[in-house]
This record gives C-alpha cells, sequence and structure tokens, in this order.
C-alpha cells in the first residue's frame, strides 16, 4: 500500500491534469470493487483499461502512461507494470507478413505492462496499399488473445485521432477510455518552468521571470499547432542553463547567488527556440 501511495502522490505532484487524476482514481475505485464483488461471489464487469490519450505535444502523456504502468501493476491488474513505446516505423514493416510479425514481438514485450503507440493515426495515413492496416488487425488480434495481460493506449493530436477512430469503426468499442490532455495555462507552465529550476537549484531574476511569463501567455494563448506546452518548457530552461554558463565562464568569479540566478539574456524565445524544436524534431525522425 505504501508503494502504491508513492505512485499516487508522483501522479498528484504532477501540475494540471484534473481529468487525468480524476480517471485514475475512478479506475482504482472500479477494480478494487470488482475484486471485492468477485470475493462475494457477486457479477464482475471486464475490466478493459485500454485507452485513447488525445492531445498535444508536451501535454504529458507518456509520463502518465508511465505512472498508469506502475499503478497497474501494484492493483495486480498487470503482472510487470512496464512501458513499452512505439512508433508507426516499429510497428511497419517493408514487405507483406513483416508488419504483422514486427507488431506481434512489440505486443510481446508489452506483455504484463503497457504499449503505448505514439502517433496512432499515422498507421491509417497511406491508403488500401500500406502496411499500417496489417498493424492495426495484428494489435486488434493481439487485444482478444492476451486481454488479460496487456494495456494498449493509442496517442496522438485530438483532431488526428479522431479521424483515425472513425475511419475505424471496430476500434472506439475496444479502447473505451479516452482522455484529453489539454494545453497548459500560462500560470501551469510557469509552475513547471519554476520547478524544473529549482531541482537544477537554479532561479530566474524578477526581469527574467517576467520576459518568460510574457513569453509563455503569448504562447499559450496563440491556438498554434505547434505548441508543445511542457517540452518547450523544458527545451527554453536546458538552454538558459547552457547560455548562463556562457556568460558566467567570461566572469571572474561569479558569486553563489549569481551561480543560481538566470538573467534575460540567457532566454532564447521565439524564433531562436522554434528553430532548436524543429531540429530536434527533424533529428528524431530520421532515427
Amino acid at each position: 500500500m505504501q508503494r502504491f501511495q508513492q505512485i499516487l502522490n508522483e501522479l498528484d505532484s504532477m501540475i494540471g491534469l484534473k481529468q487525468v487524476k480524476t480517471l485514475v482514481k475512478e479506475i482504482y475505485a472500479f477494480v478494487q470493487i470488482q475484486q471485492k464483488r468477485a470475493q462475494a461471489k457477486l457479477a464482475t464487469e471486464p475490466i478493459v483499461l485500454h485507452m485513447i490519450f488525445k492531445g498535444n505535444p508536451g501535454t504529458g502523456k507518456t509520463t502518465v502512461a508511465r505512472i498508469l504502468a506502475k499503478l497497474l501493476r501494484e492493483m495486480g491488474v498487470l503482472s510487470k507494470g512496464h512501458l513499452v513505446e512505439v512508433e508507426r516505423a516499429d510497428l511497419v514493416g517493408e514487405y507483406i507478413g513483416h508488419t504483422a510479425q514486427k507488431t506481434r514481438d512489440h505486443i510481446k514485450k508489452a506483455l504484463g505492462g503497457i504499449m503505448f503507440i505514439d502517433e496512432a493515426y499515422s498507421l491509417a495515413r497511406g491508403g488500401e496499399k500500406d502496411f499500417g492496416k496489417e498493424a492495426i488487425d495484428t494489435m486488434v488480434k493481439g487485444l482478444e488473445d492476451h486481454k488479460n495481460d496487456v494495456v494498449i493506449i493509442l496517442a496522438g493530436y485530438g483532431h488526428e485521432m479522431d479521424l483515425f477512430l472513425r475511419t475505424n469503426p471496430g476500434l472506439p468499442s475496444r479502447f473505451p477510455i479516452v482522455v484529453n490532455f489539454e494545453d497548459y495555462s500560462e500560470s501551469e507552465l510557469m509552475q513547471i518552468a519554476d520547478t524544473m529550476l529549482r531541482k537544477r537549484e537554479y532561479k530566474l531574476s524578477s526581469e527574467a521571470s517576467s520576459r518568460l511569463r510574457t513569453f509563455l501567455r503569448n504562447s499559450a494563448t496563440s491556438g498554434q499547432r505547434n505548441f508543445s506546452n511542457a517540452r518547450m518548457v523544458r527545451n527554453v530552461i536546458e538552454k538558459a542553463v547552457r547560455l548562463q554558463a556562457v556568460r558566467l565562464l567570461e566572469a571572474s568569479s561569479p558569486t553563489r547567488d549569481e551561480l543560481m540566478k538566470i538573467e534575460p539574456d540567457d532566454l532564447v524565445l521565439g524564433e531562436g527556440l522554434r528553430h532548436e524544436e524543429l531540429s530536434r524534431d527533424w533529428e528524431h525522425h530520421r532515427r
């Protein structure tokens, strides 16, 4: 029970995610009561926990999936509680039969845990002759063959996931739990930034804090599709730490306070940051 509470505390410590936290408590209550009903020899509901995670990048989908895997293990639903992250390239092969084998292999790796398919809608992007459909069909069969020993989460942008589910009408009934990960507000993004800095034993000067808050306010209300939420904040902080190091290296002997403080000139915001994020995304997809 202590281990379970530690994992719940990890989830509760995450900023925002109100719907997600509520859902986890619902799942916990549901599983506990079904187990008690079984002990009382009452009819029980099947525990089907396959999920759809909808939301923009950086909203905590992968982190929550990892926490869920650990929670479900502590609750006795999963035997191992690990997370296997995959995307289209991991599942789709280059010739007939290759895709089914790759998909089965990854499901096998995920047994006892959660298989998290990021950008799941990309499995349906290639038309009738694309092997992505074979991956979907193999995944559905895997759900039936291993229904008590694996949870599969399909994740991606909300609009694309809606289209994906409409073009695959057999999926919604197999993935009954839908979780919407909302974009973070300006206040939540500032809390995330402050938390990241505090863990690293850094802090923002008042001017740097004001500048970052203005940038986050504009970003959070821009409605831009490429807004990457906490991921963007992490990129800002990591870049600021490096630029602060360059600046302080030129100082003769920085004080303890100076070693901790991030100044406005250490913050790369706007187009400079966007260029770095695009470069990272390009390198990720090349791999």
